[in-house]
Formats: C-alpha cells, structure tokens, sequence
C-alpha cells in the first residue's frame, strides 16, 4: 500500500503500543475466564471483568486474540502489519455486532456498552499500530515518500 508510511521513526513505539494492545486482551481474557468458570460457554448474565461484560467464550476469544497480536509482535517483520490490521478488522466487527444486538438473545458474547467502547477503541488502536508499524527496504521508502509528496 503506497499509503502507509515505510519505515516511521515512531515504529518500535507503535509495536511496543501493539504489544501492549495484545498484553491486555490476554489479561482480559485471564480473567475473564477466572470469573466465568462454571458458567455456560455462551452465559448471558451479569459476569464482568476489568469492568466489562464477558462469558466464557468471549474470555476465550480474547485470549486466542491477544496472543495472536502478542505473537505477531514478537515475529515483527511486517507479520506484524497484516495481523495487527486483519485483528483490527476482527474487533470492529465484533463490537458493532455486539452493539446492534445488546439488548436482545443474540448478544452471545455477553458484552455490555463499555465492552463495545473498549473493543472498538483496541480495535482502533491495532488499526493505527498496523498503518504505523511497517518495514521495509530504503527503495521500498523512497517510493512511498515519493507517492506522498505527489499528493
């Protein structure tokens, strides 16, 4: 993508936020899982964690989540990119489907408002570590540099 800045000065800060981004979807997820044993794996109830509505699948899912993002930081490499980008992806989708079945039987991750506002903004965030975080060879950033002085 000629859009996203190669090589950015800021790229190890972008990465350590991705890591960190990844750090706490898998505490979420810890605990989550701590505070929904016994329930049911699609629960609809009161369960919270860090503030946030969850059940045992979504405890699940964030973990599975976190580690993949914690993964792609740890292989950097621009593996990174593309899984910070494509998870990003994940997580807004997640929380606008949440969003538009809150209040009803379809809410099968439990979530309530704050954990939509909370997945969106990580969403965000990796979104933002992805368009930030890619690396490449001086040609590779003497083509994007010249593709943004012509816009």
């Amino acid at each position: 993508m000629a859009h996203t800045p190669v090589n950015h000065p800021a790229r190890p800060i972008y990465r350590a936020i991705g890591g960190l981004t990844g750090l706490y979807l898998v505490v979420f997820g810890v605990l989550g899982v701590i505070a929904s044993l016994g329930d049911e794996f699609f629960a609809q109830d009161d369960t919270k964690a860090l503030g946030q509505g969850t059940n045992l699948a979504f405890s699940l899912l964030s973990i599975l989540i976190g580690a993949l993002v914690l993964a792609g930081t740890a292989l950097g490499r621009n593996r990174d990119v593309a899984i910070n980008q494509y998870t990003a992806y994940g997580l807004m989708v997640i929380a606008m489907f949440s969003l538009a079945f809150l209040q009803t039987d379809a809410n099968i991750l439990n979530f309530s408002v704050a954990t939509v506002v909370v997945t969106m903004l990580l969403g965000l965030v990796l979104l933002m570590v992805g368009m930030y975080g890619k690396v490449g060879t001086e040609e590779d950033q003497k083509a994007w540099q010249d593709a943004r002085l012509l816009l």
